[in-house]
């Protein structure tokens, strides 16, 4: 999941998706208690002895009872609406918020930044007795490869610089790490795009991030910063 100066940027739209969930099922509940009360009510009144009628009070302190349970869900959906509201906000201020910076893309692609550096993030789901990164041009030629040594499980950084070489438009990044046998093998890893725009999608749900790797989803942005 993607961290936003340390918070989980997901959990926001996780959030609006449930609220958006809450207020249909609200809506959708209070019909179908109107309908059926409705449905009783006609079949009460059908059914009834006509020698002995229902008492007049007894449907009155009905139907007062069945508005107070309207009001009830009214106000209810009406809250659920306005949580609603702040957290499509809330998403919408993060979002702005993240324009300018740099996100850490589930990509091999990349590219220079001002520096003439490339900036990425290795993700290890066990420990590696060697990690191995490979730059690649856009003819597909090794540019420069060098090994980063034993790394642990988890998250690591690392960082590449064009340096007196020929600068390209595009790289490849191919970052490998050695399994159990010692064979290198592709591992996970992010690289670093500045953040051009962000789009949010309906109430805030399928937000994407516009960056030089093209159009991404939350998702696989590892980090921001």
């Amino acid at each position: 999941m993607a961290d936003i100066n340390g918070v989980n940027a997901t959990s926001v739209y996780e959030q609006i998706n449930k609220a958006n969930q809450s207020t249909s099922d609200s809506k959708t509940q209070s019909q179908s208690d109107s309908d059926m009360f409705m449905k009783l009510m006609i079949a009460q009144l059908k059914n009834q002895d006509p020698t002995s009628p229902a008492d007049t009070a007894d449907f009155m302190q009905q139907i007062s009872n069945m508005s107070s349970v309207e009001s009830i869900n009214n106000l209810n959906t009406t809250m659920t609406e306005m949580s609603s509201a702040l957290l499509t906000s809330q998403a919408a201020l993060q979002a702005s918020s993240m324009v300018g910076q740099t996100a850490f893309v589930k990509t091999d692609a990349a590219v220079l930044d001002s520096g003439g550096n490339i900036e990425g993030v290795l993700s290890l789901p066990d420990s590696a007795s060697d990690v191995r990164v490979s730059i690649y041009d856009a003819a597909g030629s090794v540019v420069d490869s060098w090994s980063m040594g034993s790394k642990t499980s988890g998250d690591h950084n690392f960082s590449w610089q064009v340096g007196d070489r020929d600068p390209q438009s595009k790289y490849r990044v191919v970052v490998e790490a050695t399994d159990k046998d010692g064979i290198y093998t592709p591992t996970e890893s992010y690289i670093g795009h500045r953040v051009d725009s962000v789009t949010l999608g309906q109430n805030g749900i399928g937000m994407k991030v516009n960056t030089g790797a093209g159009s991404v989803s939350i998702n696989d942005i590892k980090q921001i910063g």
